[in-house]
């Protein structure tokens, strides 16, 4: 829910944000304007509306993270303003924490960008408010058999297409394979008990804090999940979040903590926090995403790629894994003046090659499954591990109310966390804020 997740968490909080859901979900730390000249080639075989003839701009707001993944996305512009010289892109790089909101009120105000790129909770949500254009039968939709069906999923809102899938995303473990080495232990652990005794012994014989757990709402979906536990189960329009299961994931995440197996996090950085303990060899295992590799190899921990593992995230007592699948949409505004040009756009940006690069330069996961078998993609040893775990990975609830759904799971993680509240207590508190905006749901 991304990104990735350098969000300021309890300031979206504050500010009614979704910090996202996402996990999956990255931000950016910084907003930046740039109109690039150039373009590239397509790879669909679906040209659309085929060539503009009459010079336009589009705006595009990117989300990504300004300073590892935006020059790549850069970069396919100038190709792609080579190939559709006639269609001149105003790339905006939109702080990852304010996008959501900020494109909420530009397109109360009629000014919203052409494009966006969107977290997936985003989608259903801008879309029930009536903001974006349904893609079916556009360029932007070609080849939609090719997409990789959890991550088409969050596009999908009311029967309606309304945004193509961008990149995909779920949590794993990473760990650093010479101070589980060093502990004495041969592989990564595949459940939750064996998470809390690698830990320990790490801790014991490696100098090392074996576990760091990042304090938000969404790295505890690991937890939750795991235990059969989630926040709402949609067919039933049903809340469960305080269910028994939910809970007992709770406590399983406290216990790692309060049993020493993982220090208690920074509840206003746990991010940052975590990064930099991994990256300097002080921390042996996260849970994180694709979206965090390229920061773990500019630690000196990493400065041999090949200590850092990749595994899925532990088996809770349901007996199966349970990271929260996350990503971002390309997703056209409704009130575009040029939105031939706009699907365009998308179409060329969302081609199965211009997938394999990101993945290739990036290690952002493709969510076509024709760009997997490119040579780009296969390049990146970081691509088919991950790609291991997303076809694993729990897909996040496609309703309007998606955005809304973890920004309550912040505040009362951090509070269970404290000790201010115990495990039931806190999500009874979480299902209470869902039931302000659910308020038909059971």
């Amino acid at each position: 829910m991304r990104e990735r997740v350098e969000v300021a968490w309890v300031l979206a909080a504050t500010m009614g944000l979704s910090a996202g859901l996402l996990a999956g979900c990255r931000g950016s730390s910084s907003s930046s304007s740039s109109s690039g000249s150039g373009s590239g080639s397509g790879s669909s075989n679906h040209e659309g509306a085929g060539a503009q003839e009459k010079p336009v701009t589009i705006t595009w707001w990117d989300t990504s993270d300004s300073t590892n993944e935006a020059p790549k996305f850069k970069d396919l512009i100038v190709k792609f303003q080579s190939k559709y010289p006639n269609i001149k892109v105003d790339y905006q790089n939109i702080a990852f924490d304010q996008a959501r909101d900020k494109f909420k009120t530009a397109a109360q105000a009629s000014t919203a960008p052409d494009v966006m790129r969107a977290e997936v909770a985003w989608t259903a949500e801008f879309a029930s408010l009536r903001y974006l254009a349904p893609l079916e039968g556009t360029a932007a939709s070609a080849d939609l058999g090719d997409y990789l069906p959890a991550p088409l999923s969050s596009n999908k809102y009311d029967g309606k297409l309304y945004g193509v899938p961008q990149v995909t995303d779920a949590l794993a473990l990473l760990y650093n394979k010479a101070l589980l080495q060093k502990a004495g232990v041969s592989e990564p652990p595949a459940t939750m008990e064996q998470l809390k005794q690698t830990a320990l012994a790490v801790k014991a014989k490696a100098g090392a804090d074996g576990l760091y757990l990042n304090p938000q709402g969404y790295f505890l979906l690991p937890f939750i999940y795991g235990a059969g536990g989630d926040l709402v189960r949609v067919e039933q329009k049903k809340i469960v979040v305080n269910g028994a299961e939910a809970v007992k994931g709770l406590e399983v995440a406290l216990d790692l903590i309060k049993s020493g197996a993982a220090p208690k996090p920074d509840l206003n950085s746990g991010y940052n926090q975590m990064q930099a303990g991994f990256k300097d060899g002080k921390v042996a295992m996260v849970l994180n995403g694709p979206w965090s590799v390229a920061d773990d190899f500019t630690g000196k921990a990493f400065a041999d790629k090949a200590n850092l593992g990749i595994a899925p995230v532990p088996a809770g007592s349901s007996g199966k894994p349970g990271a929260p699948l996350g990503g971002h949409n390309y997703v056209v505004y409704a009130g575009s003046k040029n939105l031939p040009a706009s699907y365009q756009f998308v179409q060329f940006m969302n081609s199965a090659e211009n997938q394999a690069y990101l993945a290739k330069e990036l290690g952002l996961l493709p969510t076509r499954a024709s760009a997997y078998q490119l040579p780009d993609a296969s390049a990146n040893p970081v691509v088919p591990k991950f790609k291991a775990v997303i076809d694993k990975a729990v897909p996040r609830p496609a309703i309007a109310q998606g955005g809304q759904l973890l920004v309550p799971l912040d505040q009362n993680y951090a509070r269970a966390i404290g000790g201010d509240k115990s495990p039931q207590a806190a999500l009874d508190s979480v299902a209470s804020d869902y039931r302000q905006f659910l308020k038909d749901w059971n």
